[in-house]
């Protein structure tokens, strides 16, 4: 299997815009990719600005149907091990796997989004760093470019590779156009102390797979996909 595994440093970092420009620009390439989200919370909320659910957004862009694109679908905007409870449908890990394995085998490459953190739990003793792990993807990690960003992104970088993850760089997003001090010097300060490649995705004003892919021009998808 080819691709990549996309996770946060917290809730709300960006994975699905980073993911959805990611295969937007392969399929722009002319590379058959598509996006995955196998479980995904908060369908219960409106959706913000104008942009689609996530599922949607990525269904959008790669060509599939929102429901392939998520495989399991909780409405309440809670961690998904709550949703569960509160939905009487617990994950089944091992449906989990053959799901999202049978679902990604069927593509060129394949554009995987997590659910949170790595540390989010699916299940009792299941959480989405073992996930990622069951599919065998390296990993990329969405983060903010501004003020605590540090902490966040080098302690995921260490849950990830206790994890037995293997960790292809970092994206801050969104990045300003005009990044200040502070942004600079976490980017440096990151690629240095976490030994990993830190890029950029600047901010995306709109859903359109034109501008996704514009944004992910400049990442280097060679060098994560190898």
């Amino acid at each position: 299997m080819r691709g990549c595994f996309i996770t946060g440093t917290d809730t709300g970092v960006g994975k699905t815009v980073l993911a959805a420009a990611i295969v937007a620009q392969l399929r722009a390439a002319g590379v058959a990719a598509t996006a995955l989200k196998p479980i995904i919370t908060g369908l219960d909320q409106p959706t913000d600005g104008g942009w689609p659910h996530d599922h949607e957004l990525l269904a959008s862009v790669s060509g599939s149907a929102p429901e392939d694109v998520a495989l399991i679908r909780y409405g309440p905007a809670v961690s998904p091990h709550l949703a569960a409870k509160l939905a009487s449908l617990p994950i089944d890990v091992a449906r989990l796997r053959h799901l999202a394995g049978e679902a990604a085998s069927g593509s060129e490459v394949v554009v995987v989004e997590g659910v949170g953190g790595l540390l989010v739990p699916l299940a009792d003793g299941y959480a989405v760093r073992d996930l990622a792990r069951d599919l065998r993807l390296p990993l990329v990690v969405a983060a903010r470019p501004g003020l605590g960003t540090i902490n966040h992104t080098l302690l995921t970088l260490e849950a990830a590779r206790a994890g037995g993850l293997r960790v292809s760089g970092v994206v801050l997003t969104p990045w300003p156009g005009e990044p200040g001090a502070i942004e600079r010097s976490n980017r440096d300060t990151i690629e240095r102390l976490g030994s990993v490649p830190v890029a950029t995705l600047a901010r995306v004003s709109s859903p359109e797979p034109e501008l996704l892919a514009a944004a992910a021009r400049l990442l280097p998808l060679h060098d994560w996909l190898r």
